[in-house]
Formats: structure tokens, C-alpha cells, sequence
């Protein structure tokens, strides 16, 4: 039995638990470093070894400021692809999952349908995943609607994302792939900006989509604090990740893939699995890795727009970036495998990439660990942490909200940039230790039966009757 418990660890679970370790330690140190000044723990907690803490975290200012300057010169350097004209243009293939997903589905085929990508060099695949609702309704109302343009696929039982994926890149013949989450909607234009890549550079293997806000206008604050704060993480982060052909992680709600790369690995990644379990999570940023391993570049490209529905309630939002949080978790130690090998790569861009894993991989324990010092800092001096959040909350939001009114104009950028750093610090800091410490959990979590509206039932009752 214990060599059997052994044959099954993989090094990335290895790995996982050096992780959680070091960051047990780094915290212990941090919450040491604290509380040494305190009278009840000074004769414990006398000890040279914790002035290394106090230097650590006097040298992460400056660092932090380093890594943002670099982060903005990378980012005034990019340029997206130009759109390719017909002729170059790939065929591909486009995979719309769904589950529970409802009328939406509906509209979210009638954007891609809108396309002016070429008709003959696109096929739409939407696959439901053992949906408990209407979906499957809908998604037969969009074939009529578009006939010998879409194919569905049915699946008897719930799977997952990733197994509804592979389904759908199952038996291709076409050059590429898209993923579209089936609660998103794309611009007319997306399709050819975001497949343009792939047509210009051999070198590229897959183009990561520009996420934004579909639910913005009908919804509470977090949607809008949200749209301001992707600006930040597609129009700053993955704009200099973009340069040296590094994004870490291609948004399931849009991306494309070359076939040729992907194909090879897609059992490999299906069949993944994180401490034993199946991996049911982080399918996109899995993806990403494949194609970053094989020496191919991962670009983002900015007019390539998706609008995708996000939560609206606290819970379902701290769901999402829960789930989030923890495949970033597995799949940054993922990385950590092939960032130090030859990854086949002949352009300057391969140094960059292994300078921005390092510093996600060491990161990731010791932030987590300065938490523990923040909260203990908090309890003994809340006054004047309570000033010095506030103080960095405002600097914070400065870069998002200038990111944001340098792309559309104007106060709203500014307002939500600085309530989502005060939302984020108080609110939602918390989830991605949680995350670290419950990595293996492979929970959807934010997918749940919708309240189908009465109009769209009424609608979807008069369709089944008229057909």
C-alpha cells in the first residue's frame, strides 16, 4: 500500500507540499517577527534569525516598485497583430461549452455566428455537458437558426469543462481551435484578430482573447469593479507578457490554439491529475503550459473583445476567484517543470519568460506568508493600519484606474479602481491563501441551476410547440 501511495505522488504534488512548507515557515517567521516586541513573547522570541525577516520585507518595496517598472516598460512595448486578410486566415474549429447555461447560450452562438471570419474556414461545435436546465433547448434552437453551421454534441453526464473541451477537439481536421465560454459574446471582429496570430507567425501557438464585462450595465458594484480591475490584468499584464510571447494563461472565455500543438497532448491533459484526484479545474491556464512547454509563444491580442457574465453576489464572486486561485496554484508548479529546460525557443523572449515564472513562483508562498504579519499588525495596531491601508489602497489604484481612462476616457475607471482595492484588501485578500492551502480541492463551485426568466420560458415553450 505505501509503495503504491508513492508510485501515485507526481513531482508536481511533491513540489505542492514544499510549496505549502515554505510558506508555513515564512509565516511562522513573519508572525514571529510581530510579535517579538511584544512583553509576554520578548524573552521567547529573542533571536537573531528574525532580523532576516525585517530585512526581507524592507527589500520588498523596492523590489515591488522594480517589478512594476518593468511590467510598464513591457507593456509600452506592445503591439498587437494586424488582421489578416481571408486568404490567410486558418480554419478552425470553435468549441462552446455549456452547462446549466440557459438562454444564454443562445446569444452567446448568435455573436459568433455574426462573425465576418469566412464562413467556409469555420465550424462551430457546442457541446452540452450533462445540462440539468433548458440549455440543451436553446442550444437546438440556435441549430435551426443556423443550419449546416452548427453542430451539437450531447453529453449523457456532467464531466467537467476540460472532458467537454476534448470532446469538442475530438477528430478535428481544422488548423486551430477557439474556446468561448457559452455565458460570453464576441464582437464581429474578434475572431479575425484573435486567429491573425496564428496566420503571421509560425512561432505562435495560442492568443489569448481580451476579457471584459458583459453584465455591466444591469448589475451592482462588483461587475463594474471587475471591469476595471481586467483591464488591469489584459491591457497591462498580458500586454508585456505578450512581448516575449509569455501570457501565462489564455482565458477559457476566449482563446485560440494551434491544432498541431495541442492535438499530441490533449489525453495527456485530460487525464491530468493533482494529488491523486482528477484535475477538474484550470483547464486554460493547462493549456497555456502545453503550448509555453513546447517552445511555442502565447500572445494576447487587445481587439480581440469577449463580453462574459460574471458574479454579481460576494459569494459567487469569492467562488470564482477561489477556483481561480487554486489552479493557479497547480498550474504555476506545473511550470515550474519546464521553465529551467530548453524550451526550443531561438528568440530573446525565452529569458523574459523564465524571469516572470521565477518571480510568480516565489511570490506565491512568500505573499501569502506577509499576510499573516499584515493580519497580526492589524490586531495589535489597528489605528495606524487601518491609515497605512488606506494610504496604500489609494496607490494601489492608481495604475488600473490610469490603465482604464487610457482606453475609454473618463471618472469611471478612477472611482471603481479605488473601491475594488479597498473591496479586495478587506474582502477578498483571503482567498488566495485559502486557495493555496486547499489547492487540491477540484470544486466547480459557481455553476448552479439558473432562474430561468417566465419570458423565456413562455418564448421557449412557443418554439417547441410551433416546431
Amino acid at each position: 500500500m505505501k509503495n503504491l501511495f508513492f508510485k501515485r505522488v507526481t513531482v508536481i504534488d511533491w513540489l505542492y507540499g514544499l510549496t505549502l512548507l515554505t510558506t508555513v515557515t515564512a509565516g511562522g517567521t513573519a508572525a514571529c517577527a510581530v510579535l517579538r516586541d511584544q512583553e509576554f513573547l520578548a524573552a521567547f522570541l529573542e533571536s537573531d534569525l528574525l532580523v532576516l525577516y525585517g530585512d526581507l520585507g524592507l527589500t520588498l518595496a523596492p523590489v515591488t516598485a522594480l517589478l512594476l517598472a518593468w511590467r510598464m516598460w513591457l507593456a509600452s512595448r506592445y503591439h498587437a497583430f494586424p488582421p489578416a486578410p481571408d486568404a490567410d486566415l486558418p480554419t478552425v474549429r470553435i468549441v462552446i461549452p455549456a452547462y446549466n447555461e440557459g438562454a444564454q447560450v443562445l446569444a452567446t452562438i448568435r455573436s459568433v455566428m455574426a462573425s465576418d471570419y469566412p464562413q467556409g474556414k469555420m465550424r462551430v461545435l457546442c457541446v452540452d455537458d450533462g445540462s440539468r436546465d433548458d440549455t440543451w433547448q436553446w442550444m437546438e434552437r440556435a441549430a435551426a437558426q443556423f443550419p449546416d453551421r452548427v453542430r451539437l454534441v450531447r453529453l449523457a453526464r456532467n464531466g467537467g469543462k476540460r472532458h467537454a473541451l476534448l470532446t469538442g477537439f475530438a477528430n478535428a481536421t481544422e488548423e486551430a481551435f477557439v474556446t468561448i465560454d457559452s455565458d460570453s459574446e464576441i464582437k464581429p471582429d474578434t475572431l479575425r484578430h484573435l486567429l491573425s496570430p496564428l496566420a503571421a507567425s509560425p512561432s505562435v501557438g495560442a492568443v489569448a482573447g481580451n476579457v471584459r464585462v458583459l453584465n455591466l450595465a444591469t448589475c451592482g458594484p462588483i461587475p463594474k469593479m471587475l471591469e476595471v480591475s481586467f483591464t488591469l490584468s489584459f491591457d497591462f499584464l498580458r500586454r508585456g507578457q505578450s512581448v516575449y510571447g509569455g501570457v501565462l494563461c489564455t482565458p477559457g472565455a476566449l482563446a485560440a490554439y494551434r491544432a498541431s500543438v495541442l492535438a499530441p497532448e490533449l489525453a495527456a491533459w485530460a487525464g491530468q491529475t493533482f494529488l491523486g484526484r482528477p484535475a477538474n479545474i484550470g483547464e486554460d491556464r493547462a493549456l497555456s503550459n502545453i503550448v509555453l512547454a513546447k517552445g511555442f509563444r502565447v500572445v494576447y491580442q487587445h481587439e480581440a473583445v469577449v463580453f462574459t457574465t460574471l458574479p454579481e453576489k460576494y459569494r459567487g464572486l469569492c467562488r470564482m476567484l477561489l477556483r481561480w486561485a487554486r489552479s493557479n496554484v497547480r498550474e504555476s508548479l506545473v511550470m515550474a517543470r519546464y521553465l529551467y529546460r530548453p524550451l526550443g525557443r531561438n528568440d530573446a523572449g525565452t529569458g523574459w519568460l523564465r524571469l516572470a515564472g521565477t518571480v510568480e513562483l516565489v511570490f506565491l508562498p512568500l505573499t501569502e506568508a506577509f499576510k499573516v504579519a499584515l493580519v497580526l499588525r492589524f490586531l495589535l495596531s489597528p489605528l495606524a493600519m487601518v491609515q497605512a491601508a488606506a494610504a496604500s489602497c489609494a496607490l494601489a489604484a492608481v495604475v488600473p484606474a490610469v490603465v482604464y481612462h487610457r482606453r475609454r476616457p473618463g471618472i469611471f475607471g478612477w472611482q471603481w479602481a479605488l473601491c475594488y482595492t479597498f473591496f479586495w484588501l478587506f474582502g477578498l485578500s483571503w482567498i488566495s491563501l485559502w486557495g493555496l492551502c486547499s489547492a487540491g480541492c477540484s470544486g466547480w463551485l459557481t455553476r448552479r441551476l439558473p432562474q430561468t426568466p417566465q419570458a423565456e420560458l413562455t418564448a421557449l415553450k412557443e418554439h417547441q410547440e410551433a416546431a
